[in-house]
Parts: structure tokens; sequence; C-alpha cells
């Protein structure tokens, strides 16, 4: 590869890099927090690929100085800018159910819980919810109303759950963290489709098929479905 193609396609992903890091593409790739690193990256990237074009430029400028012959050199590598373009055009999806059910729920007890409110409704992450409901045995859950989010995922036997994707930094590495659904749950629901779910707490769980970890339930009384959200995954379990 010349390094004129070289320059392209390191100016071309530094562009996708800047433009995933000020829209909110990045969030497809690595948790919020990262964000300034992207932004880093794609500075360094662009910078990195003006010099090389400015430093081929005088090269070959000395080159014509002192020879009159031209070696042509193979445009194929040119290609290899074109599926960077691919990154800033095209939004890769979330990771959703066909993952979240083929992989067994990462759920994992937190250092520590942040204190609820004594009365009244509670809004929670559907990590923290559960967290709670299994590693707290539902302290400071019972007898409120709880509303949660999440996307909806079908086991082979159709039973659904609510399905947050939780990860460690980037989306190689997201698992997902499981509620079950009891109650007064929607005749039809789309895997994938998100909802927001309000219920109650309830003891009953269930272990995961794929590695036996611990799946609480949330008794349903309202289900609406929502929009997905601009950052479909959940970091809260490892802040």
């Amino acid at each position: 590869m010349n390094r004129q193609a070289q320059s392209a396609i390191l100016f071309v992903l530094g562009v996708a890099l800047l433009h995933a890091g000020l829209t909110d593409l990045y969030l497809r790739y690595v948790k919020a927090g990262l964000r300034p690193l992207v932004l880093a990256a794609g500075a360094v990237l662009i910078v990195t690929a003006l010099a090389t074009a400015w430093y081929e430029w005088r090269s070959k400028k000395k080159e014509h100085e002192h020879s009159d012959h031209e070696h042509p050199e193979p445009r194929v590598s040119w290609l290899l800018v074109l599926p960077l373009f691919a990154l800033i055009l095209v939004a890769p999806p979330a990771l959703g159910s066909y993952s979240a059910m083929r992989t067994g729920t990462a759920l994992q007890q937190s250092y520590g819980y942040e204190r609820l409110p004594k009365s009244g409704p509670l809004r929670l992450s559907l990590v923290d919810y559960a967290s709670r409901a299994v590693y707290e045995h539902g302290q400071g859950l019972a007898g409120r109303q709880i509303t949660i989010t999440g996307f909806v995922a079908l086991d082979h036997s159709g039973a659904p759950y609510l399905v947050r994707m939780a990860l460690n930094c980037c989306a190689a590495d997201a698992q997902p963290v499981k509620v079950g659904l009891t109650g007064q749950i929607p005749p039809v629901l789309k895997p994938d489709g998100w909802l927001q779910v309000t219920g109650a707490y309830t003891a009953e769980r269930t272990k995961d098929t794929v590695n036996g970890g611990p799946i609480p339930y949330l008794k349903v009384t309202v289900a609406k479905p929502i929009a997905t959200p601009h950052d479909p995954y959940d970091e809260t379990w490892n802040k």
C-alpha cells in the first residue's frame, strides 16, 4: 500500500471517530465515559494522516527534481478506503434478544446500593432492580410501585424477559441482565421491542438456562412500548 492510500485511510478513520464521538454513534461501540478518548483518537489519526501526506508530497517533489521517471503504483489499495465510509454512514444495531438469550445472565452483586426513598413509586434501572431483588431479597422494594425499562426477549418456550445489555468497556464485552415478567403481560410481545414496565417486586425467581445464574421477576401491572433509548446499553452495574 502506498503512503497516499495510507494517509487517506487514516484520515477517513479519524473523521469517522470524530463523527461517532460528536454524535450518539459511539454508544454503539463503547461506554459513554470513553467519549473523550474516541475524540482524541480521531484527532490524532487526522493529524497523522496530514503529516503522512505532507511527507509523501515532499519526498515525491525531491524525486521529481532528480529524476524524470515516474513509478506507477497500484491503485487497488484505494479500495480499502471504501469500507471505512460505513463507519460514518451506517450505525450498527445494538446487541439484542438473539445475543441475550444465547448468553447467560451477567447479574452481579453491587458493592453498595444507593439509599431508596422511604415511600412512593420507584424508577430503577433494570440492573439495579435485578441486583436488589436477588442479593438484597427485595429489601426496600416490597409493596412499592416499580418502573424499569428494557427490550423484550423470549426463550424457547415463549416466556418473556426484559433485558438490558450491561458492559464494562465496549460492545464486544456486553452481557445481558434479565428480569422475568409475570402478571399482566401484553398478549403480543415483539422481540427487541423496548418496553417501560411498571409493576411490583415478587420473590419469584428462576435460573438462567445458559449459565444457571439468578433471574428475578417483576409482577407487571402496566407495560407500554417506548422508543429505543439513545444509549441502549446499561453500564450502571460497574461504575
